[in-house]
């Protein structure tokens, strides 16, 4: 009976003890600062076996917010103040019972948190897949308020409030402005953290284009087009979509109820994907729309080509009719007045000469203009024209009623250079011969030449050939400054005499870049007369600004060398027409590089030629069909070139000729 009495009593400590702890606890949380309703959370989000067991009488909150640990489980002192009195025994078991109730709830605490989170991911994946790709646009922080504890069905709306405002910015693609990870402290958004996405400029613009592809595609798949009622809402939402693009080129231009045209679109699209599910004949529809807009794009760009080579060969109105009225004006002359003073000049080697090509009196009148404004001392420079028998007396006129200040000016007429003829000039034989004149001139479609720009006349002139005969039409000059019709000068051309071209005959601007403007492009290296002379890497050049020593092109005979290649090249299996083939092999060896801030290309071609290497060019050149003369030139190029231009000049406004800057 003696041994049973201490038994039992064991048996009751052991027993009650762990129930009087954990009702103490209870007590002491319940007297902490920690309100009853967090008691009420933390049961009804209380789990047992790895399952959620929620308890209905209380109000749910979402699993996918936790709730941070209570920082006071239990209170010690309180504990261990029950068990005074107690035994070795029973203080032992109050701490085993202690520390599993630690463990159970630190346990639970993590496991609350991954199935959380694992939940929260596998519930919403609209809203995670919205979400992380959000880029703030407006704002780079956003500050989240934190939620009320109290509020016990606050959360539920909130969550169900930002997934609907989720997918309705998944239709644009813009960001919502999503709910910061930690609650209660301002986010900095940084765009780089975020997959370093960014959201492209003109979303809109772009989705609502693609929203009529998508709705072209429905209204040819058989499917949907056999249901009318789909295939009216589809029709009526495209033409909405259609009005509220208009002339728009982005997002700003748009109306106010883009987006809403956008959404409306959308879920008709959505009704149309429900109808006809078969990707595999929604992607060969695609791929078709592709295969046919791709082919009228090469029509297109074809007949662009062949109307731009129209449109360049074609003279203007205006400009047809100021030499005939000039050479009226100057066949009205008497003989004393059709000459131009300072003829002493034109033979002097140590004036500064430029010699200009051209049948185009406004290009050459623009050319001289510009030059002789950004010189310091005009007086010592000589302009010498070269033109053809039907502009020579209107040139001549020109310049007669316009003199270039105190500049010496001279125009000449090719016909007059009786040396030029066929038995000289290999290329002058070719030129006439009936074969070039067929090629030119012969009714052919026109894609019998997949190059269309050789089958511009100009290259039938001989005006276009004269820089090979610089020697021949200066025979007492020792430099001269070569001068395209189609440049403008923006600095003072002198220093270019200066230059040292050390033994080479000229001075050029190379044009190659890494992989074009090379030899390649304009030689045939699939003959052997090419391959084994040139180099198809060679850098090429461009003609339009070139300084010229003359002695030195006579010590090498290169006009010889110019002949030589033009007879090989009669059947043009060589390379094609124009001046700058035979010009790389002609002065093949024979060229000196100058800086290229001489000589700025692509004004003629090029709306991407920087705004900054312009303004640095002594020369800009409008190579190419878009010359600034004509309606079709680059607009923001115009200004440059028409500067120069006295538009109330009297023959220019009996003409009706206006600046295009104007227009």
């Amino acid at each position: 009976m003696r041994l049973r009495k201490p038994v039992l009593f064991l048996l009751l400590v052991t027993v009650l003890s762990p129930i009087v702890l954990y009702t103490h606890t209870l007590a002491t949380y319940f007297a902490s600062s920690s309100s009853r309703n967090e008691f009420d959370e933390e049961v009804s989000t209380f789990t047992l076996g790895g399952e959620i067991r929620p308890l209905n009488v209380l109000p749910q909150e979402s699993d996918t917010i936790l709730k941070e640990p209570l920082g006071i489980v239990y209170s010690e002192n309180s504990s261990l103040s029950l068990l005074n009195g107690s035994d070795g025994k029973s203080n032992e078991n109050a701490r085993k019972a202690r520390q599993l109730a630690e463990d159970f709830l630190e346990n639970e605490t993590a496991n609350a948190s991954t199935r959380g989170s694992e939940k929260g991911n596998v519930e919403n994946p609209i809203r995670q897949v919205t979400l992380e790709g959000h880029v703030t646009r407006q704002e780079n922080e956003v500050l989240v308020k934190p939620e009320s504890n109290g509020a016990t069905g606050s959360t539920s709306r909130a969550n169900a409030r930002e997934i609907k405002h989720a997918s309705d910015s998944s239709i644009l693609n813009v960001p919502s402005g999503g709910r910061a990870a930690s609650r209660g402290r301002p986010v900095r958004n940084n765009p780089k953290s975020q997959n370093d996405q960014v959201v492209p400029p003109d979303t809109l613009i772009h989705q609502l284009k693609d929203q009529l592809i998508r709705g072209r595609v429905y209204l040819s798949l058989s499917a949907t087009r056999n249901n009318a009622h789909f295939i009216r809402e589809l029709r009526l939402r495209m033409k909405e979509v259609q009005r509220a693009l208009g002339d728009a080129t982005k997002d700003s231009d748009l109306s106010r109820n883009a987006y809403e045209k956008l959404k409306a679109m959308e879920q008709t699209l959505t009704k149309g994907k429900q109808i006809q599910d078969d990707c595999a004949a929604y992607v060969k529809k695609l791929r078709a729309m592709l295969h046919s807009t791709e082919e009228q794009l090469r029509v297109h760009k074809k007949q662009t080509l062949f109307l731009t080579q129209l449109t360049a060969k074609t003279l203007p109105k205006g400009l047809h009719c100021l030499p005939l009225r000039l050479t009226t004006e100057y066949f009205m002359l008497n003989p004393s007045q059709q000459h131009f003073p300072n003829q002493e000049k034109l033979e002097d080697p140590n004036l500064y000469h430029y010699a200009i090509f051209s049948d185009n009196i406004l290009a050459a009148a623009v050319v001289v203009n510009s030059t002789v404004i950004h010189l310091k001392d005009s007086s010592s420079h000589v302009f010498h024209i070269v033109t053809d028998k039907l502009n020579f007396a209107a040139m001549r006129m020109w310049f007669l009623a316009n003199p270039p200040k105190n500049a010496t000016i001279d125009v000449q007429n090719v016909e007059d250079f009786t040396w030029l003829n066929s038995s000289y000039s290999p290329v002058l034989k070719q030129l006439s011969s009936p074969s070039m004149i067929d090629y030119y001139f012969k009714a052919r479609r026109a894609n019998s030449d997949p190059n269309m720009k050789f089958r511009n006349p100009k290259y039938l002139s001989i005006m276009n050939h004269l820089r090979f005969y610089m020697p021949e039409i200066f025979p007492k000059l020792n430099k001269v400054l070569f001068l395209d019709d189609d440049v403008v000068v923006q600095k003072d051309l002198t220093p270019l005499w200066s230059v040292n071209l050390k033994g080479k005959v000229i001075g050029v601007v190379e044009t190659c870049g890494e992989s074009f403007h090379r030899f390649d492009r304009y030689l045939n290296f699939s003959n052997p007369l090419i391959s084994k002379k040139f180099n198809p890497r060679a850098c090429g050049w461009a003609f339009g600004m070139n300084i010229f020593d003359l002695n030195q092109w006579r010590r090498q005979n290169i006009t010889e060398v110019y002949h030589t290649w033009q007879n090989l090249n009669h059947d043009r299996q060589l390379w094609k027409l124009g001046t700058l083939p035979p010009g790389l092999i002609t002065f093949w060896n024979y060229t000196y590089a100058l800086d290229r801030s001489w000589h700025v290309l692509g004004l003629g071609y090029n709306p991407g030629v920087s705004q900054k290497d312009i303004a640095q060019a002594a020369v800009i050149h409008y190579n190419g069909n878009l010359k600034p003369w004509l309606e079709i030139s680059i607009p923001k190029f115009r200004n440059y070139w028409s500067k120069f231009i006295d538009y109330d000049q009297m023959y220019l406004r009996e003409c009706n000729i206006n600046s295009l800057s104007d227009s």
